[in-house]
């Protein structure tokens, strides 16, 4: 029996160590590889030839992409020359640009792109939550989504109808083929028809529907939506809140997380088949070195 304890200490002595050993070569051959892609990656497309654009929601994770994987002066040269959502589209599948950060494309991108004999490739590169908000002194703080698409439809038409006060509801809405009324009506109505919007209630910017909820006169009747990184890190103000939708509050960790109901995506959409160096560029962005140039910037990583 002594023998055998004795046996087995040394077979213990003389594995372990080797176990610990090949744990830190192979972890280091591993660390130094992740190092080396970076290198390469990082300034890999200095003198950048490929032509992009964004949206106003993705301007800035372009510009960190750019930043990190070409250089501060094509970040430089870009100052200028984004169009926004519709715009990018357009140009995408007019061969003016090669590769845009954007939101889904809508029905009618869709059916430009055909109509022009193209196809488009749309890659997820960053989770991202469609959110609506209100102003900060409404007492609402949850909506269930089925009377979101009731309020949006016409058959909700007071606050006090889902517990709120005695106010007309003012349900404010984005133009066609913005990002924000892709998302609104492909994650939230999906077949449900829109109800046509007042003169009021269409509003033209992003930035906008945020002010007409926060600074208008207290606008204790007026809802809008966005998306997560604009509303919370671009245009925020603390004059508006999130709703939590069906008990769960938008938050970088609901987002991440996946908990959040209306989860969406902004999106690599570049031509089918794209030349070598705009793959290479995609490529890139779609690395491990591009999820951390994301997640610095403030965007939900994809994992």
């Amino acid at each position: 029996m002594l023998k055998k304890i004795i046996i087995t200490i040394i077979v213990l002595l003389i594995l372990v160590p080797s176990c610990i050993f090949a744990y830190q070569y192979f972890t280091k051959e591993q660390i130094q590889e992740e190092q080396e892609i970076e290198e390469k990656l990082k300034g890999h497309f200095k003198n950048l030839t490929i032509k992009v654009d964004a949206s106003l929601a993705t301007q800035p994770l372009m510009n960190s992409f750019v930043q990190y994987f070409a250089s501060l002066d094509d970040l430089k040269q870009l100052e200028n020359t984004y169009t926004n959502t519709h715009p990018a589209y357009e140009k995408l599948v007019n061969h003016e640009t090669d590769l845009i950060i954007v939101t889904e494309p809508s029905k009618e991108e869709l059916q430009m792109a055909k109509d022009a004999n193209v196809e488009l490739e749309v890659t997820k590169v960053v989770n991202e939550g469609f959110v609506f908000f209100v102003n900060a002194k409404n007492p609402i703080d949850n909506l269930k989504l089925t009377e979101i698409q009731d309020i949006y439809a016409g058959k909700i038409n007071n606050w006090q109808e889902v517990g709120g006060q005695d106010k007309k509801i003012i349900a404010y809405q984005r133009p066609i083929n913005s990002g924000s009324q892709t998302g609104m009506l492909s994650l939230v109505m999906k077949d449900i028809p829109l109800r046509e919007p007042t003169t009021e209630e269409m509003i033209e910017s992003m930035g906008g529907i945020v002010d007409v909820i926060a600074d208008y006169d207290n606008n204790l009747a007026g809802i809008g939506y966005s998306y997560y990184y604009y509303a919370s890190e671009m245009y925020y103000t603390p004059n508006i809140k999130f709703l939590a939708i069906d008990g769960i509050k938008p938050t970088y960790e609901t987002i991440k997380e996946g908990k959040y109901p209306l989860m969406t995506a902004y999106y690599i959409v570049t031509l089918k088949n794209p030349r070598k160096e705009v793959q290479e560029f995609k490529e890139a962005l779609l690395s491990k070195e591009g999820a951390q140039v994301a997640k610095e910037a403030g965007y939900v990583q994809v994992f």
